[in-house]
């Protein structure tokens, strides 16, 4: 088949020649990213100009937010992936380490990989953020699939994988790979916010910890903590990950192995033990990010169990909806515990309960920290190998989605950040 472009003839065979050499998952990975961008930008285009002829939207306390999304650009395919926490993390882009620094809020990785690319931006350190974070989305969805292809198709290691046997592993990790871009707040992986980062980086680590690049999985775990304070917690499960490797034995010779493979493991608390340093150096507090949570958000570290309950019995309706959500999301880990295996299970019960310990300030975000989970994409891909079941959680998911996407483009953006 021959057709033209430009006055030029191309053969359709040879462009699928050129592209069958790009290597899996590549296609698929760009062709979520390219097809979610596109979808949500043109919903986000059309949505925004429905609202600009009501009269309560935005509401007035987030009349400041639309202000700010002007001043990073008049383009609202551009502007609208801007929301609260992207304009202080460009503030901790700009700011000069040589200067006072009194912002300890925020873990520094995302703002400071912003840096050196702001400069070949004309020092957009805003459109450096949303790079970086549309980046890490890429490279998210890379590694959902390759450790989809590990979990859920055929084991290596002798360990029982789920969906083994189900058209292989492919299939099975471009289930995965969808459901991780349909959980209910995924939008938020386009914008310019550390979630697409933090999941780059724990799935990575993930993924080279079942290929037992112990070295890889230190080094890219000290990033990771480093993204988010929650970080540093992705330790117990990848130890986990160790131990499930040589069958969980506890014998002499066994602790010698795990502490001769698994030492890179240390890299990892390492990590936060930086960012805690740097603000010893910077403000005399080694404690300077527990301080200013607590000081500026009034968060302080409780019972998560407790404040799972308070969020179900108390008088907000809003906060009551999004807790219900943390229980569906830990009611589906429970019952595909099986096939999760035990490290997945922890790492997805911690995401939610680490957060959660935060107290009560924790609901308004409760939405945005529950799309970190990714175990939740993993059962749900281990359960939809009939075509009918797929196509329908699919449906519903892409539908709630939906609903809470066009919620934050009414800039009812503290429902879900």
């Amino acid at each position: 088949m021959v057709g033209t472009v430009g006055g030029r003839m191309v053969d359709g065979g040879r462009v699928r020649g050129l592209l069958a050499r790009v290597p899996a998952p590549w296609p698929y990975v760009l062709a979520v990213f390219v097809g979610t961008k596109v979808v949500l930008s043109l919903v986000g285009v059309v949505a925004l100009a429905a609202f600009d002829e009501i009269p309560w939207s935005p509401p007035p306390d987030e009349a400041v937010m639309r202000q700010q999304q002007r001043e990073v650009s008049p383009h609202r395919w551009l502007s609208l992936w801007f929301a609260w926490d992207s304009f202080l993390y460009d503030h901790l882009a700009r700011q000069k380490l040589d200067e006072p620094w009194r912002d300890f809020g925020f873990p520094l990785l995302y703002p400071f990989l912003a840096r050196p690319l702001a400069p070949l931006l004309g020092g957009d350190t805003a459109l450096a953020l949303l790079l970086v974070a549309n980046a890490a989305l890429v490279g998210m969805l890379y590694y959902a699939h390759r450790l989809g292809e590990r979990l859920l198709g055929d084991g290596t290691d002798g360990t029982d994988r789920s969906g083994a046997g189900d058209n292989g592993g492919d299939a099975a990790a471009r289930r995965f790979v969808r459901y991780l871009v349909l959980l209910p707040a995924a939008f938020l992986f386009h914008a310019a916010l550390t979630e697409s980062l933090f999941l780059c980086l724990a799935l990575a680590t993930f993924h080279y910890a079942e290929h037992r690049r112990w070295l890889l999985v230190g080094v890219i775990g000290f990033f990771l903590a480093l993204s988010r304070s929650a970080g540093f917690f992705v330790v117990v499960p990848l130890a986990l990950v160790l131990l499930r490797q040589h069958r969980y034995r506890l014998d002499p010779r066994s602790l010698w192995t795990y502490l001769r493979t698994g030492w890179p493991l240390l890299l990892v608390p390492a990590g936060w033990l930086t960012f805690m340093a740097f603000c010893r150096w910077q403000g005399g507090d080694w404690f300077a990010y527990k301080h200013t949570q607590e000081e500026g958000w009034g968060i302080r570290v409780q019972n998560p169990l407790g404040v799972l309950w308070h969020g179900l019995t108390g008088t907000a309706p809003r906060d009551a909806l999004r807790v219900w959500i943390a229980v569906v999301v830990l009611a589906v880990l429970v019952a595909g515990a099986r096939r999760l295996g035990l490290p997945y299970l922890v790492y997805g019960v911690m995401m939610v309960l680490v957060p959660v310990s935060m107290g009560p300030p924790v609901y308004k975000s409760l939405l945005r920290y529950l799309i970190a989970v990714f175990p939740v994409a993993l059962v749900l891909a281990s359960w939809t190998r009939r075509v009918t079941v797929d196509v329908w959680l699919t449906a519903a998911l892409a539908l709630l989605q939906g609903a809470l996407f066009v919620a934050w483009l009414a800039y009812w953006t503290h429902f879900i950040i």
